[in-house]
C-alpha cells in the first residue's frame, strides 16, 4: 500500500481521467467529458484526487468543497486493484481536504443499484440518509 501515490489532478490529466472512468467507474455524467473535467479544475484545482501505483492510474475521487458541504462523487478503483485499500486512501485524503477547508461532514453520490460501492462506503463509515431525495434538472 506505501507504493500508491495520491495527488490532485491537472487538466492535462482529463483525457486519462475520462479513459479510466469507462473501465472503473460506474454510471456515466453529464460532466463526463473533457469540458466537465477540465471546468472543474479549472474551479477547484485540488478537487480530483488521483491515486497512481508505478505511474498507472488505479483510483480517483472528486472531493468538492463549496464553502459548506463536502460533496464526494467518482469514487472509482481499476478493478484490478480492487480490494487493496486504494478507494480507503483515497476518501481519507478526501477528508483531510475538507477538514482543512473546514468541512464539517461529507456526503457522496452513491448509485442504489451498485451494491459494491454501497459496501466500500459503508465500510469508510458512511451511511445513506433515507430521507432525503436528489433532485436534478439538465441545464444544458
Amino acid at each position: 500500500m506505501n507504493d500508491l501515490r495520491i495527488r490532485p489532478a491537472a487538466a492535462a490529466d482529463a483525457g486519462n481521467v475520462l479513459a479510466f472512468w469507462r473501465v472503473a467507474a460506474e454510471g456515466t455524467s453529464i460532466s463526463d467529458d473533457e469540458a466537465g473535467v477540465t471546468a472543474l479544475l479549472a474551479r477547484d484545482p485540488e478537487s480530483l484526487l488521483l491515486a497512481e501505483r508505478d505511474g498507472l492510474l488505479v483510483g480517483s475521487v472528486i472531493a468538492g468543497f463549496d464553502g459548506w458541504r463536502c460533496h464526494l462523487y467518482r469514487l472509482a478503483v481499476h478493478p484490478d486493484a480492487r480490494r487493496q485499500g486504494v478507494a480507503r486512501a483515497l476518501l481519507e485524503a478526501a477528508e483531510v481536504r475538507f477538514l482543512a477547508l473546514g468541512g464539517r461532514r461529507g456526503d457522496a453520490m452513491v448509485l442504489q443499484a451498485n451494491a459494491r460501492a454501497q459496501h466500500a462506503w459503508r465500510a469508510a463509515g458512511y451511511g445513506p440518509e433515507e430521507h432525503w431525495r436528489r433532485w436534478t434538472k439538465p441545464l444544458a
